[in-house]
Parts: C-alpha cells; sequence; structure tokens
C-alpha cells in the first residue's frame, strides 16, 4: 500500500515569547535564515506568526504584529515560491501578509475575532486554516471542560465552516484544524487524535499541529523543556499522516520529513 504523504508546514514564529523556540527568530535576519532552512529541510509551508498563542500569552498589537511578519514573508517571496501561511486571528494582519505574498490565512480564532473576519477572508480569496480553541490563548487552559469533546469540536468547525461560506469563502480553499492544545487536557487531545479519521471524514483538508505541545510532556515528565519532545511530535504526526490528514505543522522539519519518507517507503513495499 503506497500512503499519500502530508505535506509538511514548517514553523517561523517570529515573536519574543514563542513555547518552542524561546524567541531565537525574533531577530529578522534570523527568522529569514531560519525560513530558508526549514525549506532546504523540505517544508511545502512555511507558517509565519508575529503573536504567540502559547497559553498565557498576551496580545500584541495589530501595527506591531504586522511590522514582525510582512518583511520577512517579503523577503521569502523574493526568494522562493513556497506556500507562506500566516498564523494570525486579526483580518488586518491577513491582508497585509496576503498583500506581501502570502497564500494561506491560518487563523487560531476560527475568523471570531472580529466582525468582518470571513468577509475579509473571502475578500482575499486566499486558502483559510479554521481551528479549534476553548477560550483564547491566555486563558484556555483554564480547566477546559466538554461533555464530547470530539462532537463538540467537530460541531464547532463545521459551524465555522459553514460561516465562512455564507461569507463568499469557497468550499475547497477551507482547512479545518481540531487545535490540538487549545484549551484541552492531555484526555481531550488524546480523544481527538484518535478520532482524526472522523474529522478527515468531514470533506475538508485538515491541519494537524502538535509539534511539542505540553501534552507530550504529561505523557513523558521528562520532556518538560519543548525542544526535548520530538520523538512524542513524531508519533503523533505520523498518526496524523496514517489517517490522511493533508499537512502537518511541525518545527523540527527535517526530522518529520525523513519520518515521512520512512513511512512511505513502508507502505510501497508493502
Amino acid at each position: 500500500m503506497i500512503h499519500a504523504v502530508p505535506s509538511v508546514m514548517g514553523v517561523v514564529n517570529v515573536t519574543p515569547d514563542s513555547f518552542s523556540d524561546g524567541g531565537r527568530f525574533f531577530d529578522p535576519a534570523a527568522a529569514l535564515s531560519h525560513a530558508r532552512q526549514l525549506i532546504d529541510d523540505g517544508a511545502a509551508i512555511l507558517d509565519i506568526g508575529g503573536e504567540s498563542t502559547r497559553p498565557g500569552s498576551d496580545p500584541v498589537s495589530e501595527t506591531e504584529e504586522i511590522a514582525r511578519v510582512v518583511p520577512l514573508i517579503r523577503a521569502i517571496r523574493a526568494e522562493s515560491d513556497v506556500a507562506i501561511s500566516i498564523d494570525t486571528m486579526k483580518p488586518g494582519v491577513a491582508r497585509a501578509a496576503v498583500a506581501a505574498g502570502a497564500d494561506i490565512w491560518n487563523d487560531v480564532a476560527a475568523l471570531r475575532f472580529a466582525p468582518d473576519a470571513p468577509e475579509v477572508a473571502a475578500e482575499l480569496g486566499c486558502e483559510v486554516i479554521l481551528m479549534h480553541m476553548r477560550g483564547e490563548p491566555g486563558t484556555m487552559q483554564d480547566e477546559p471542560r466538554y461533555d464530547d469533546v470530539v462532537a463538540e469540536v467537530e460541531a464547532f468547525l463545521l459551524a465555522r465552516a459553514l460561516t465562512a461560506m455564507a461569507a463568499g469563502v469557497e468550499r475547497e480553499k477551507i482547512w479545518l484544524d481540531p487545535g490540538i492544545g487549545f484549551g484541552k487536557t492531555l484526555e481531550h487531545n488524546l480523544a481527538l487524535l484518535a478520532a482524526l479519521p472522523r474529522f478527515n471524514a468531514l470533506g475538508y483538508r485538515v491541519l494537524l499541529g502538535a509539534s511539542r505541545k505540553r501534552f507530550i510532556a504529561a505523557i513523558d515528565p521528562r520532556a518538560q523543556d519543548a525542544r526535548d519532545r520530538l520523538g512524542g511530535s513524531l508519533a503523533v504526526h505520523l498518526h496524523g499522516a496514517a489517517c490522511g490528514v493533508e499537512a502537518v505543522r511541525v518545527h523540527d522539519v527535517r526530522e518529520m520529513s525523513q519520518a515521512l519518507a520512512v513511512w512511505k517507503a513502508i507502505g510501497a513495499a508493502g
């Protein structure tokens, strides 16, 4: 059996307070160098973010966020045709990013941050990733509760997709992301991961982003440092690949690309 291999989305955080890299790429030159390395490592998509969404993070202004991401997007686009995703909740940032060369709006708020967000997504005509998040980054891990996490996340994502389409976003441009780690306990995350085939059957492309997430440390208490969660990250995303997700969002692009290549070769040999 030959597996369909998901695209690898590499993370570029242009922030001083990212949970995973601690601001290593806040400097514009460092961010561009990192983006180049991710492309060399096999990233088909670069996800550029200028505002941390780690648990307990503080928001930044739209002006500051644009100042962080737009120069980097322009610099990448000037030398590469790699797909670029802008990781933002703000319609104004998405608009500026697409004007600079971004192809995808990756919205952890699923077009809920501002009343005009769905209309802006339709106006931009770009692909849109709708993610589930309980609450907001600053409070999302404050005792998250669900009666049925899979059913509730599925219903939320379908409703947001309908809202986007009602505003004029084309169905084929919509992605769904169950939001691993965003307002979920370990048990919630595991239930959603086990249910990935159900999400993949909804008729939309699915993005899985669980790279270096804190729930891995809940399984392996020795992995308190986010950079010590590579094994768990690879396991989660290979599971997602087996379930048919379209793309995996990761920090460790080289390792993920290698894991997927070996996984595909095993499937082809069988």
